[in-house]
């Protein structure tokens, strides 16, 4: 039986990329750690944080090589996953701990923090484009984006 988990949060820390061997194939990980919170309205407008908590998640493969170069500490993010418990023996004892991990389906943005998008066109030509004057490349666009998008979320 499959579980999926949705929620919205804080990265604690800038994510950590690591390069592992998997059954003796080169993958990409991406760690992360979550503050999941639970903001509930409050009197005069605004929001208060009523309990909420850390997961760990972890994002694989191409996913997060692209990922990576845009999350930093504090992001506010969207993710969507698969719950799993995980066991290890604690370092010099025999005592057993746990702890529950999301395996990342996916990892999205949220706009509430974001300044400025750098967006690269597509080098891929469509029928009826004119040819890029820089030969090909990819151009970058900065785009504005509103501070505040959407007012359920706290900042």
């Amino acid at each position: 039986m499959s579980n999926t988990f949705s929620a919205a949060g804080n990265l604690g820390d800038t994510p950590t990329l690591k390069q592992v061997t998997v059954d003796g194939e080169a993958k990409s990980k991406l760690e992360l750690s979550i503050y999941v919170d639970r903001p509930v309205p409050v009197d005069g407008g605004g929001f208060e944080d009523k309990g909420g908590f850390w997961i760990r998640a972890e994002i694989w493969d191409k996913a997060a090589e692209q990922a990576a170069p845009l999350l930093s500490k504090g992001a506010r993010v969207r993710v969507e996953g698969s719950l799993v418990q995980e066991t290890w023996k604690k370092k010099g004892s025999e005592e057993v701990d746990s702890a529950l991990k999301l395996k990342l389906f996916w990892i999205a943005l949220d706009p509430v923090r974001i300044q400025e998008v750098q967006v690269k066109k597509s080098t891929r030509a469509r029928t009826g484009d004119a040819p890029e004057e820089s030969g090909g490349a990819a151009a970058e666009q900065a785009v504005a984006v509103p501070a505040r998008c959407h007012g359920a979320y706290r900042e």
